[in-house]
């Protein structure tokens, strides 16, 4: 049976950052969390600790590749199945970072500005070796992204209505249903209620 040992935002960073350096090829980090869990903000912590170590790295946001608008909101701006089919370009994801970063060393920071709803127009960069990109957002499991590490950084209900705004109340069931319908075991389980006291999971069989 797991069990959960209590951890700090740094120590959770220092076990990613290790996990990466047993590599010396390109890496795929999903971070994946409700907004309200801010996962781009622990990607930002990892991407720094390994720029100070001399490896390059990067945060992709998923709301970087949102879809336009018109099809976003087509069934209106709250409703839960369009935000779990519709709302993010998952497949664009992997084909213009993923694929193209481990195929042709290269990757598209964001495909759509989501603020003005347009093109995001930002030039494609160019990988140095070994460079690691952190995928951070909501529902990236079950997206076929392939990450070569996961992290999970798991609300619960309780939580999730807590620290999500008022406007965004409505993705709360979406987010329950996706990851209720999509259950995986992720290289990081990171309990998240309360993001300065984490606790990460840890197996039986794991050194710990």
């Amino acid at each position: 049976m797991p069990r959960f040992l209590p951890i700090t935002r740094d120590g959770l960073v220092d076990r990613v950052v290790g996990r990466v350096l047993v590599s010396h090829t390109h890496t795929v980090i999903a971070v994946e969390g409700a907004d309200a869990a801010e996962p781009a903000a622990l990607a930002a912590e990892v991407t720094v600790a390994l720029r100070d170590i001399g490896r390059s790295a990067d945060v992709v946001s998923l709301h970087d590749y949102v879809r336009p608008a018109a099809l976003r909101m087509e069934f209106g701006r709250t409703d839960g199945m369009s935000y779990r089919t519709a709302w993010f370009d998952y497949a664009a994801l992997r084909r213009e970072v993923v694929d193209a970063l481990r195929h042709h060393d290269r990757w598209l920071p964001a495909l759509w500005d989501e603020a003005i709803d347009r093109s995001a127009r930002v030039p494609i960069r160019t990988a140095l070796p070994a460079t690691t990109i952190l995928i951070a957002g909501p529902m990236l499991a079950g997206r076929h992204l392939d990450a070569d590490l996961t992290i999970r950084l798991d609300m619960s209900e309780a939580a999730l209505r807590r620290n999500t705004p008022p406007e965004a109340e409505w993705t709360i069931a979406a987010l329950l249903q996706h990851d209720h319908e999509n259950p995986y075991s992720p290289t990081f389980f990171v309990r998240w209620d309360h993001p300065g006291r984490p606790a990460l999971r840890i197996d039986e069989d794991s050194a710990g």
